[in-house]
C-alpha cells in the first residue's frame, strides 16, 4: 500500500441522500417554428438580393438543440432566397485549427448534412481598426466576405467577469468571430477591461460588417430552451441585457452554502466555457466576478469527451482524477489560458489516483472539525443540478427548502474494483 492510500484509507465517506428539486421552468414549445417565422418577418432580408451568401456564426458552447436551431436559421434564409453558409465563430477553441473548429461542430451535430448548408472554416481574419487603447479589431474572413452575417449564441452570466453584456452576441461578435488572433486581442488587458473592450469591438462589426440579426438563446434551471429571440441587428445592444437578466432568473443552483466539499463528477466545454460553471461552483478564476457558494474543498473526477482534452477551468479544482489527468490535452487546454491569459485557469490540482481517493482526499483536507459530519455534495455536473447528492449533515437543510420535491437515502457511494464510482 502506497503511504497516500495509508493516509486515505480511515477517511470515511459518510452515506449519501438523493435529493430532486424542482425549478421554474417555461420551455420554447416549437423552436423550428419560432426560428422560422420570426426570421422571415424581418424586413430587412426584403430588400436583400436573392443568393446572397449568409455566413452564419455558431459558437462552441454545448446549446440544447443547437442543430435544430442552426437549421431552422439555415431553412428561413433560404425560404428568403439567400444562400447560407455555416461558419464556426469560436475564437481559439478547437486547438486554435479551423479543422479543429470544424470537428467541435460535427460534435455538436451541425454538419453539412444536419443543416442542410457549406461548413467552412478559417482562422484568417481581416484587421478592422485599432480601438483608441490600441487593441486591433479583427473579424473572419469568410464572414466579412459574405453578404450577410447571423450571430447565434446562448446569452448567459460569464464566469469571469460582470458587465451590462456578459456571454451572449456581444461577447460572440467580439472573441467567437475574430477567431484565434481576435480572441487573443480582446483578452489582452484582461478580464478587468473585458466589458468594456467586447463592447467597443462589437460596435466596430456591427458598423462595419454586414451583420443581420442575432438568434438570441435563453435557457432554463433544466437546461432547455426557454427563449430563442430573433434580433434584429439595430436592436441587438439594447435587447441583450434584458435577455441577460432573464437568464440569471433561470440559473440552477445547489442551494447550501457553506459546502466543506463538493463533488463535481464531469467538467467539460460542453458544459461550460470554464469546465464548471463559475457561477455554480464559487470558484473564480478572476477577481472581477462573484456569487455562489463558500466552497472548501473541489473534486473533480473527469471530464466530458466532447471537450476533446481541453480541460480550462480544471485550476479551480483543489483535486483530480488519474483518469482525468490523463485525458487532458495540454496543447488545447494550454491554446485557451493563453488566449484568455488567465493562467489560474489551466492549473493541475492534486492527482490522485482513483475517485475514492479523490473524495477522501476532499474530505481529509476540508477542514471540518468532525470529518464524520462533512458537509459534503456531489452533483454530475454544473449544468444539470435537479437531483444531486448531499451527506446527513445537510439533510435538515434540504428539508426546509421548499423547491426540495424528493429526499431518498441513504446509501452507500459505491466503486468498482478499480475505485471509480458508479454515475449518477
Amino acid at each position: 500500500m502506497s503511504k497516500i492510500k495509508e493516509i486515505l484509507k480511515d477517511v470515511v465517506i459518510p452515506p449519501m441522500y438523493r435529493i430532486q428539486r424542482k425549478f421554474q421552468s417555461q420551455s420554447c414549445k416549437n423552436i423550428e417554428l419560432s426560428c422560422v417565422n420570426q426570421i422571415r418577418s424581418l424586413q430587412r432580408l426584403k430588400s436583400m438580393s436573392s443568393g446572397s451568401r449568409i455566413a452564419v456564426g455558431v459558437g462552441s458552447r454545448g446549446i440544447n438543440q443547437i442543430s435544430n436551431i442552426v437549421k431552422s436559421v439555415v431553412y428561413a434564409l433560404q425560404l428568403e432566397g439567400m444562400k447560407p453558409i455555416v461558419i464556426p465563430a469560436m475564437g481559439s477553441h478547437g486547438g486554435a485549427i479551423a479543422e479543429g473548429q470544424k470537428q467541435i461542430l460535427t460534435g455538436m451535430g451541425v454538419t453539412e448534412k444536419s443543416v442542410g448548408c457549406p461548413v467552412l472554416a478559417t482562422m484568417e481574419v481581416v484587421e478592422l481598426v485599432k480601438l483608441d487603447n490600441g487593441l486591433p479589431v479583427y473579424m473572419d474572413r469568410i464572414a466579412v466576405e459574405s453578404d450577410g452575417i447571423v450571430v447565434i449564441n446562448r446569452i448567459k452570466p460569464h464566469t469571469a467577469f460582470r458587465g451590462r453584456y456578459e456571454s451572449g452576441l456581444v461577447k460572440m461578435l467580439a472573441i467567437g468571430f475574430g477567431n484565434h488572433i481576435g480572441a487573443a486581442s480582446c483578452h489582452r488587458l484582461g478580464f478587468g477591461m473585458m466589458e468594456e473592450n467586447i463592447l467597443a469591438m462589437a460596435k466596430v462589426k456591427l458598423e462595419q460588417c454586414p451583420v443581420l440579426f442575432g438568434v438570441g438563446v435563453v435557457e432554463d434551471a433544466y437546461d432547455q430552451v426557454s427563449v430563442v429571440e430573433i434580433i434584429d441587428v439595430d436592436e441587438i445592444l439594447d435587447r441583450e441585457p434584458e435577455l441577460l437578466a432573464q437568464a440569471k432568473r433561470n440559473m440552477p443552483f445547489i442551494g447550501f452554502d457553506p459546502i466543506d466539499v463538493l463533488v463535481v463528477d464531469r467538467m467539460g466545454k460542453d458544459i461550460s466555457g470554464d469546465g464548471m460553471d463559475t457561477n455554480i461552483t464559487g470558484r473564480y478564476s478572476t477577481p472581477y466576478a462573484s456569487g455562489g457558494p463558500t466552497v472548501s474543498k473541489l473534486v473533480v473526477l473527469s471530464v466530458t469527451e466532447k471537450s476533446h482534452g481541453n480541460v480550462i477551468g480544471i485550476g479551480a479544482a483543489d483535486i483530480c482524477t488519474q483518469r482525468l489527468y490523463d485525458a487532458i490535452d495540454f496543447e488545447a487546454t494550454y491554446i485557451n489560458g493563453l488566449t484568455s491569459t488567465v493562467c489560474t485557469a489551466v492549473r493541475v490540482p492534486m492527482v490522485l489516483s482513483t475517485d475514492e481517493d479523490a473524495i477522501r482526499a476532499g474530505i481529509l483536507t476540508s477542514n471540518s472539525l468532525d470529518l464524520r459530519s462533512v458537509r459534503l455534495v456531489r452533483i454530475k455536473n454544473t449544468l444539470h443540478l435537479t437531483e444531486l447528492m448531499i451527506s446527513e449533515s445537510l439533510l435538515g437543510e434540504a428539508r426546509k427548502q421548499d423547491d426540495v420535491v424528493a429526499i431518498e437515502g441513504p446509501f452507500n457511494l459505491t466503486f468498482n474494483e478499480v475505485g471509480a464510482i458508479k454515475e449518477m
